[in-house]
């Protein structure tokens, strides 16, 4: 049973015959006070509030009754209806613990799709399981993807498959390399949108300038270089799932436009008046810390709410050791096809440094760094002296004017190693380096955080 909390009588209406066309029972109170009592003869599986009852508009009636909500029942979920002017005591409440707000007017598929996600997730059991084995994963969910069997990352993925299922909006975090885009991908293949597009999208490649076009698209002539009609990637993604890679990197007018759209699942096409609905899962990732970025005011905070009705955590490479053979492996019978050499394999000895080594990129840089080993190695037998080879031909060399051999080294690694002599040069100054590498310092920083380099301004 749904309570349905509001002063509105027409709202209280409105919301009872969605909700019971659409087979649930419902409860309705005109303020707190008969919320309460209700509350107390019945048990209730979700909540639907407003956020007002008083003339002041100040809110404080309606966090004072999620409060009393949350203290009874911390797993009951809550869901705000609120105005868009309102949005900052929607964020107020998500802080006490609501799970989602909508905003008026409301799109009836929106707030249902909404309600079925709260209630799924309620009934949820994320208790630990001490026998949790990657076979009896394997045996529920579509995995086939994603290597390794560390209990923490076994633990990540038996939480994947428990949520695939809902539309809920999920932030991935982990450092860069760690596989955050498979886990994505995990989450759309196990869904029941597996069948439909899965769009991914690097916001961090996508100047402020370019990000409606990009997203929304374009209609020919509605800007000076739009020769023709563009698909945006929210259309492209309709029905299926959107990925949005390295989100922490968006700009804060691209931020709102953003928020825009997740909250109303409406957009425009550039050059076109006319509204288009969504019907998306909305999936983030990145490897900043986006509650860090909230406090400095980098990051919208409703925005960051809205992403994040689920967080899951990736582990680094070096704290899942133990699967560094697993991916080895798995890297080289991939290259046995692609150089055709059958009869590669690798020595326990150079297995065991592979598995001591830090490897700050994480699985990305292991398989760059399998994949070199393998283009300059003539034997099949891969030792731990080929590997050494290819991490000191990767490291930069104090001096050095000359570019890496081919395969010796990635864009990636190139970059990071120049960013990290030019920081050594100029002794961290972050003005002079940036000048000397044609970077804005935003985008300094990013590339600095990107790559995982400590820095003290010495601006």
């Amino acid at each position: 049973m749904i309570l349905i909390i509001d002063d509105d009588t027409a709202v209280r209406a409105s919301l009872g015959l969605m909700l019971k066309q659409n087979g649930f029972k419902t409860k309705e109170a005109a303020n707190p006070r008969e919320a309460v009592q209700l509350a107390e003869l019945h048990s209730f599986q979700l909540v639907i509030m407003d956020m007002n009852f008083s003339i002041e508009t100040t809110g404080h009636d309606g966090l004072e009754l999620l409060g009393q909500f949350k203290k009874h029942n911390p797993k009951l979920p809550v869901i705000l209806i609120t105005g868009w002017g309102s949005i900052s005591l929607a964020v107020e409440g998500m802080r006490l613990g609501a799970g989602d707000f909508i905003t008026k007017p409301w799109s009836n598929e929106y707030l249902l799709q909404s309600i079925r996600t709260a209630l799924s997730l309620s009934e949820q059991n994320y208790s630990s399981d001490e026998a949790l084995t990657r076979k009896k994963l394997d045996q529920q969910y579509d995995f086939k993807s994603i290597v390794g069997q560390d209990p923490d990352l076994l633990r990540v993925l038996k939480k994947i498959g428990q949520i695939a299922a809902t539309d809920a909006s999920v932030l991935i975090e982990g450092e860069s390399g760690t596989g955050k885009e498979l886990i994505a991908e995990a989450l759309h293949q196990n869904s029941a949108r597996r069948n439909q597009p899965f769009i991914k999208v690097n916001l961090g490649g996508i100047s402020a300038s370019l990000f409606e076009s990009e997203m929304f698209g374009h209609k020919r002539g509605a800007f000076t270089d739009a020769k023709g009609d563009r698909v945006g990637r929210f259309e492209m993604a309709n029905k299926g799932t959107v990925f949005l890679d390295e989100i922490g990197e968006l700009d804060m007018n691209s931020q709102v436009k953003l928020l825009r759209v997740l909250q109303d699942r409406t957009y425009e096409v550039l050059g076109d008046s006319r509204s288009r609905k969504l019907d998306i899962r909305v999936v983030c990732a990145t490897n900043r810390n986006l509650e860090e970025m909230v406090a400095e005011g980098k990051f919208r905070e409703d925005l960051f709410y809205r992403i994040n009705l689920i967080t899951v955590k990736l582990p680094s490479l070096r704290e899942r050791a133990e699967d560094i053979p697993l991916l080895v492996q798995y890297f080289l019978n991939y290259l046995k096809k692609v150089y055709n050499r059958p009869g590669l394999t690798i020595s326990k000895g150079a297995l065991q440094w592979l598995r001591e080594q830090p490897l700050p990129g994480n699985i990305r840089e292991l398989k760059n760094l399998v994949e070199r080993t393998v283009l300059v190695s003539d034997d099949d037998v891969l030792e731990t002296e080929d590997f050494q080879g290819q991490t000191q031909r990767s490291a930069a060399k104090p001096g050095d004017k000359t570019l890496p051999a081919v395969g010796a080294m990635t864009l990636d690694e190139m970059e990071a190693s120049m960013i990290r002599k030019s920081m050594d040069h100029y002794h961290n100054n972050i003005s002079k380096v940036a000048r000397a590498l044609g970077l804005s310092r935003a985008a300094l920083y990013r590339r600095l955080d990107k790559f995982n380099i400590p820095y003290e301004s010495q601006d």
